[in-house]
């Protein structure tokens, strides 16, 4: 006998009891709104082997640990789904999306995630999980184009509209993504994503003092969501503080608002990281930090599991003379041949594996050595996935290196571009002036 249909918070079909429910819709709503209650469906899937879709979901928190033993993690739930009888088409889908996921195969899990949501276009919690993929692969028309085929169906969500600006903001499409933002927060005034795509939106365009202001006046609203969104809202806050020329506040931010929050997080570390990374740029000494960080990073020591966050990890392991910083550098160059890694070997072996090395050799003082590596690759870092503010770290150590390695002709139309629309950032001032000074043009 056939199980009667029933919804989520978002109006998604499933076949899962009533008393599943609630656990569902926690995830649902937890996951596309950044609230730690996502992690009640695990609970949930604990008490209801009967439910296909409570497990599958348990079984995207363990993926979402980002480590490579996240597939192991996430199997015996996604055998609990299998077992289930008579799912919906859209329980399949996102089983197989699962499995693909476990398989490491991300562009057959985007596939799926696209395939659910041609029949689903309300199912937010798949809209949100197939940006996410599509933003690791670094295939920003994807995460456009994912939104824009859910409008109709869920354009009463501010969360909708949030999602709709992030992917126009990664195509540059900013204009679009400006007016999208706002039509959430009309909606919703506390929808951190909105905050989030327009903080990206008013950095790329140069209007710091405006976005500073917009996202310290509504800081008080990340109260209770989730650790990334709490502290990825707060590091975008600090690199207004640093492109206004006030990194010492930036590295009040990072004491009080970045590292900490959950350390084991492999996101909440990337973003200490590349604050920390920054602020070394920006001219200001970060005291041991680097050494705080390091035990929670020699965990990630054999995590390759994507390119843009491993390289967070090499470089903050050999910023902190870490000996796992080489260890991973190797497993980082394994990855050119590793069959295991579907879709990942080009991405690995023509930028992944020279930017490493280059990161590296930047972290331990080699700036000649870390020019040489990071400029071929410079214009191809967007493939290792990340968003064009993230992957902007690479593009400030490129520029740093080269001033510290003198090579102040190649600096110069970097340092010009970047005074465009950061004229007071340190990194820019420091670079201007002794740039010119070296070259003989200064006061010209």
């Amino acid at each position: 006998m056939n199980r009667v249909e029933r919804q989520d918070a978002h109006g998604a079909p499933t076949t899962s009891p009533a008393s599943a429910l609630s656990g569902i819709d926690a995830f649902v709503t937890g996951f596309v709104g950044y609230r730690p209650t996502a992690v009640d469906v695990l609970e949930t899937a604990e008490a209801h082997p009967d439910s296909a879709l409570a497990n599958i979901f348990a079984g995207f928190l363990w993926m979402f640990l980002e480590r490579p033993e996240a597939p192991a993690k996430a199997e015996p739930w996604r055998a609990r789904a299998a077992d289930c009888t008579d799912l919906n088409a859209r329980e399949r889908g996102l089983l197989a999306l699962l499995e693909a996921w476990q398989r490491r195969d991300a562009p057959a899990a985007l596939r799926c995630a696209d395939a659910v949501l041609a029949e689903h276009p309300e199912d937010l919690a798949t809209l949100k999980l197939g940006q996410y993929l599509a933003f690791n692969q670094a295939d920003a028309p994807a995460m456009l184009r994912l939104a824009l085929g859910s409008r109709e169906a869920a354009g009463h969500h501010a969360s909708y509209h949030a999602m709709l600006a992030f992917g126009h903001e990664q195509c540059h499409h900013d204009e679009a993504a400006e007016r999208a933002a706002h039509a959430a927060l009309a909606i919703d005034a506390a929808e951190p994503w909105a905050h989030h795509a327009l903080s990206h939106i008013h950095l790329s365009s140069g209007r710091l003092e405006e976005g500073r202001r917009f996202l310290a006046d509504r800081a008080s609203t990340w109260e209770g969501l989730n650790s990334f969104m709490y502290s990825h809202n707060w590091w975008h806050l600090a690199l207004f503080e640093i492109a206004e020329g006030e990194p010492v506040a930036a590295l009040e931010t990072y004491d009080a608002r970045v590292w900490g929050v959950q350390p084991d997080y492999s996101q909440d570390q990337i973003n200490a990281v590349s604050l920390l990374a920054r602020l070394e740029c920006a001219g200001v000494d970060v005291g041991d930090r680097w050494s705080a960080l390091a035990p929670y990073l020699e965990t990630r020591a054999d995590d390759v599991v994507q390119p843009f966050v491993t390289l967070h990890w090499i470089y903050g392991l050999a910023r902190a003379a870490s000996p796992l910083a080489d260890v991973l550098l190797g497993r980082i160059e394994g990855q050119a041949d590793d069959p295991g890694v579907p879709g990942d070997r080009v991405r690995w072996r023509e930028v992944g594996i020279p930017a490493a090395r280059g990161l590296h050799a930047h972290a331990r003082g080699e700036h000649d050595r870390a020019v040489d590596l990071l400029e071929p690759v410079a214009s191809r870092l967007w493939m290792t996935g990340g968003s064009h503010a993230q992957r902007d770290l690479f593009d400030q150590l490129r520029l740093a290196a080269m001033l510290k390695a003198g090579r102040w002709v190649e600096a110069q139309p970097l340092l010009a571009l970047r005074r465009r629309v950061e004229p007071a950032h340190p990194l820019v001032v420091g670079g201007l002036q002794a740039m010119a000074e070296r070259l003989g043009i200064a006061g010209r």
